[in-house]
């Protein structure tokens, strides 16, 4: 039987059923971003002179983060086009979609300048009452499209694994500064985040880790561990099996 040990508990293979290796080889091949982007039929398209700008729709938890930043970029309850690309310039709309949380924005320099890149420590921030915030570089079942994303952890989104702000209907409870656990640096800390969503059980992560409070403060530092989606376990944001005993299921 294979343990997997984490903050405050063990996890075997019984609770978390037959996972795959994971490989964190680096595919040189993968197309770029906003390539991928393009290709889904989800995606709203703004181009302008100097950048396009991408919108996920079904990712976007509503963090004002675009509207409030410049509001006559993204218009807030606009009728029509909401997203108007030449009014501002290419380096703030870049930076504006950077701050995106979810990922549900995404943009392509035309100018020549430069693209997102992933950052330099992979974090997750635990947002109150919320999702899981991911900024690394991120697969996610396969999914290389963005470098930040929001995922689930109330077990309420009808998108799973990412969050669609379902967590308020839900009124779920859960804090964002759960207690730190004593962890070491890590050598790398950065490069790719793997994330396996376990059916109908915990995220399975691998690869170079920061957990972060919402606050910014460090919960613990790791290369593998499991993170509660069910909403139920004792443990947040770690998973401690309560997905079994609740009978979480990701459908």
């Amino acid at each position: 039987m294979t343990t997997l040990s984490l903050p405050g508990f063990e996890l075997n293979r019984t609770v978390l059923g037959d996972i795959p290796p994971v490989s964190l080889k680096i595919d040189k091949s993968a197309k770029p971003q906003t390539e991928k982007l393009i290709m889904s039929n989800e995606i709203e398209e703004y181009r302008g002179e100097s950048i396009t700008i991408f919108i996920h729709g079904n990712r976007c938890i509503h963090s004002r983060n675009c509207v409030l930043g410049h509001p006559d970029v993204f218009v807030p309850n606009a009728e029509g086009d909401w997203i108007h690309p030449d009014k501002a310039s290419s380096e703030t709309i870049a930076a504006i979609a950077q701050s995106c949380p979810s990922g549900a924005i995404a943009y392509e320099r035309l100018d020549g300048g430069e693209p997102e890149s992933a950052p330099e420590v992979n974090i997750v921030r635990i947002r109150e009452n919320g999702p899981l915030a991911f900024h690394a570089e991120l697969d996610i079942a396969g999914d290389t499209s963005s470098f930040r994303a929001t995922l689930c952890r109330c077990g309420a989104s009808s998108n799973k694994p990412f969050c669609d702000s379902s967590h308020n209907k839900a009124n779920f409870q859960a804090t964002g500064e759960p207690l730190s656990h004593d962890s070491q640096p890590l050598s790398l800390r950065n490069g790719l985040l793997k994330i396996a969503p376990s059916p109908n059980g915990p995220l399975l992560v691998q690869g170079p880790l920061e957990v972060c409070t919402g606050t910014g403060r460090t919960v613990t530092r790791t290369t593998q561990t499991a993170l509660c989606r069910c909403g139920a376990s004792n443990n947040k944001p770690f998973c401690d099996g309560s997905h079994a005993k609740v009978g979480f299921k990701d459908a």
